[in-house]
């Protein structure tokens, strides 16, 4: 059986040796080398820090005050930079990400505009505005100043501010100083943005998510020097890690949700609000804490009183509060291993009853998935917050929509896309917020990453919710589509067309296809938790994303993240011919007969293959074994041996073409016409010697109905009409209507 099997398959790589000229060798298996950066001290072949990997540290003491009559925000911060580099550092690099809403922003001078004419009164409509022209957005800077007092010298540069320093700060030196600052904050339902307010004109309130709202270090690191590129506003932060002391003054009446643990309950909260807090520190149970009637009553009698909510942060890269008298508060204590944190939500009447039932319950889920997938949790509060429309992440609070009807009626569709929307945010605790990718540079390591733990987590907690981003099956329009505006995943954030899609989409669907189809659950999880370890509370970079799930899996996926992640091929795999073959043990036959003698040349496409089994199967010959196969001192084979073994056998030749470029594993099911079914998957590297096309012959003890490529869409396969024999003829959207 081996011997026969073995001469099938040298006939066939003999067969398709012309082809493989014809179509060009594209190095698919070679390996990334050179494409990678080359390991050093710092960052290891393996994908692991090096001994000598160093990052820096900033701690922040900062005093801001909420004025609700003037919209502003004024602060005050005192920044410790600590330098753990090896280089002597002459000036300092600050984030000013405000400065995007500055009228001298750049933002809206490179964004793209139109204007469009209505099809029915043909009037000029503005299609896309950025900025309300009377809006003075950006940071007012009011002094900036050394731990002496003194005036420092700094240059703003848009978004970004050099601070330049009296003496050079030498490796292991730290360096303090003190910026004070203003901004008026933007209405975000007109302005947009990622922090802002939303006003509700009812009750004459205000929601406040406050976000981006202080002076930043940038990052220094072994692989950019200072990540100073401008925030445009899509590519997202680089920040360093370092532990806040943040005192917040609100009006009296406000509730504040926050970044860090709060310091001082006793002064801000009421007896009964202190004593649910602290109820719920150790209830597995929902605890509200501020009730909606509560809430609703602050709404009607605003204090003009102030009070200061303090909060400490360890180990963080940002810090963001939101702030409102409308805010109802619920928490319940969830059990990561040995650590306990709150999963807390705060929302206005305007969320319920959606955002009672179902937001802490998702930030529970969230923690407990991705703490399993990654690390434990490390932090003791994680915060979902209520805004009517947005999503977006900060170290232990997010800001989440997903509103009913006034009503407070909602569909199905609303409550999928707030748990979803919730589940998201709150996982992006993990990327970037504790494994510290660049998303300046790579949105796809922060965003794609966490939508793929973000399926794994709807999977296993919401059986019932539909497939989104991450499922294979909702990958195919985007990369069947119209490759001038598609980009590899590996594609700076400011470069990327279809964002959603590239960054997020795309990057999670590799993922859950090497989970659950290359590599098994088993040895992704391992691998995948392992980068997490590596890398959490540090800057890794995709080299080491890449090399760590190699090193940890012991599986070569070079060729799978040159395919998924630098190019913009697709899985379009054809079925293109079937051949049935019966061994002939009472003559030796002529290839190209059927069972019966009939020379095989109906039911045949224009390409001269098969379109079904209709012929019957074709003679097979087997031959005694030539000596020549025999080398110095071996055995021979008892060819009639094999023959007999042989004689019921049928046997399947598939031509399988690679017409989308994107290599993958074959998966096979075949129907046998006694009704059963089996499955099998070949491993990618059968397309090795040739990336186009290739044949694979199967021995099967039954006949064969029906066979199946990717039947339950695993691989993303762009087209499904060609993975079938015998061959269906397609139906057009008009023949599907008329059959409706």
């Amino acid at each position: 059986m081996k011997r026969l099997i073995l001469l099938i398959t040298l006939l066939s790589v003999a067969m398709l040796g012309n082809a493989q000229e014809k179509s060009g060798w594209q190095g698919k298996f070679e390996q990334l080398g050179t494409t990678l950066p080359t390991p050093n001290a710092y960052r290891t072949a393996s994908g692991a820090p090096g001994e000598a990997y160093w990052q820096q540290k900033a701690d922040y003491k900062i005093k801001v005050a909420l004025d609700e009559d003037k919209q502003t925000i004024k602060g005050s911060e005192t920044i410790t930079y600590f330098n753990n580099s090896p280089d002597i550092l002459t000036y300092l690099w600050i984030q000013l990400d405000q400065n995007m809403r500055s009228k001298t922003s750049q933002t809206p001078q490179v964004a793209s505009s139109s204007l469009r004419s209505d099809s029915i009164s043909g009037k000029v409509l503005q299609q896309y505005v950025l900025y309300d022209v009377d809006y003075d957005g950006g940071f007012k800077l009011t002094a900036v100043k050394d731990a002496k007092g003194n005036d420092m010298d700094y240059v703003v540069n848009n978004t970004m501010m050099r601070l330049n320093l009296p003496e050079a700060l030498k490796p292991g030196q730290n360096v303090s100083f003190s910026i004070d600052w203003w901004y008026n904050i933007n209405d975000r339902m007109s302005l947009g943005g990622r922090g802002g307010y939303e006003y509700f004109p009812k009750d004459d309130n205000y929601l406040y998510t406050i976000a981006q709202w202080f002076p930043r270090m940038a990052v220094y690191s072994d692989v950019e020097g200072w990540q100073n590129k401008q925030f445009l506003g899509r590519g997202e932060f680089a920040l360093v890690f370092g532990d806040y002391d943040v005192e917040i003054t609100v009006p009296a009446d406000h509730i504040v949700a926050s970044t860090g643990a709060l310091q001082n309950p006793k002064d801000v909260l009421t007896a009964i609000e202190q004593e649910r807090f602290e109820q719920a520190q150790t209830s597995g149970k929902q605890v509200i804490i501020v009730t909606q009637d509560e809430a609703i009553k602050k709404e009607k009698a605003k204090s003009t009183k102030k009070s200061t909510w303090h909060f400490k942060a360890e180990n963080v890269r940002d810090f963001a509060f939101a702030s409102s008298r409308k805010f109802i508060w619920d928490a319940q204590m969830v059990e990561v291993n040995d650590k306990k944190p709150l999963a807390m939500s705060f929302y206005p009447k305007e969320g319920n009853p959606l955002w009672e039932k179902e937001s802490t319950k998702a930030v529970a889920h969230a923690l407990r998935t991705y703490s399993r997938m990654t690390i434990d949790y490390p932090y003791p509060v994680a915060i979902s917050v209520h805004a009517a429309s947005i999503g977006m992440e900060y170290p232990m609070i997010c800001f989440n929509f997903g509103r009913p009807q006034e009503d407070g009626t909602y569909s199905d569709r609303k409550k999928w896309g707030m748990i979803g929307v919730i589940v998201h945010e709150v996982g992006h605790n993990f990327f970037p917020m504790i494994i510290n990718s660049d998303e300046r540079q790579w949105t796809w390591m922060d965003e794609g990453l966490n939508t793929f733990v973000q399926t794994v987590t709807q999977k296993e907690n919401y059986p019932d919710m539909p497939k989104r981003r991450g499922e294979p099956s909702t990958i195919v329009n985007y990369m069947k589509g119209d490759p001038d505006y598609i980009r590899p995943i590996m594609t700076n954030s400011e470069q990327i067309i279809q964002f959603g899609n590239n960054a997020y989409a795309k990057p999670a669907t590799a993922l859950t296809i090497l989970r659950e189809t290359i590599m098994g659950e088993k040895e992704f999880d391992h691998a995948f938790k392992e980068y997490a370890t590596r890398w959490a509370f540090k800057h890794p970079e995709p080299a080491d994303f890449f090399r760590t799930m190699e090193d940890a899996s012991g599986v070569d996926l070079d060729w799978y993240w040159k395919g998924w992640f630098y190019t913009i091929d697709n899985v379009e795999i054809e079925l293109s011919n079937v051949r049935w073959f019966k061994v002939n043990t009472v003559s030796q036959g002529i290839e190209g007969q059927n069972q019966s003698g009939k020379i095989e040349n109906a039911n045949k496409d224009e390409d001269g293959n098969n379109n079904d089994f209709s012929n019957g199967p074709e003679n097979l010959a087997i031959t005694d074994t030539p000596d020549r196969y025999y080398g110095e001192f071996m055995n021979t084979v008892d060819d009639e041996a094999i023959k007999k073994r042989n004689a019921k056998k049928n046997f399947y030749e598939l031509t399988l073409k690679n017409n989308g470029g994107l290599v993958m594993p074959i998966i096979i099911e075949w129907t046998y016409t006694d009704g059963t079914k089996e499955t099998e998957m070949i491993p990618a590297e059968i397309w090795r010697s040739n990336e186009s096309q290739v044949k694979k012959v199967f021995a099967k003890d039954k006949e064969v109905a029906s066979i199946s490529i990717d039947p339950e869409q695993r691989t993303a396969d762009v087209n499904t009409d060609n993975n079938v024999f015998p061959k269906q003829e397609s139906k057009s959207r008009l023949d599907e209507f008329k059959n409706k």
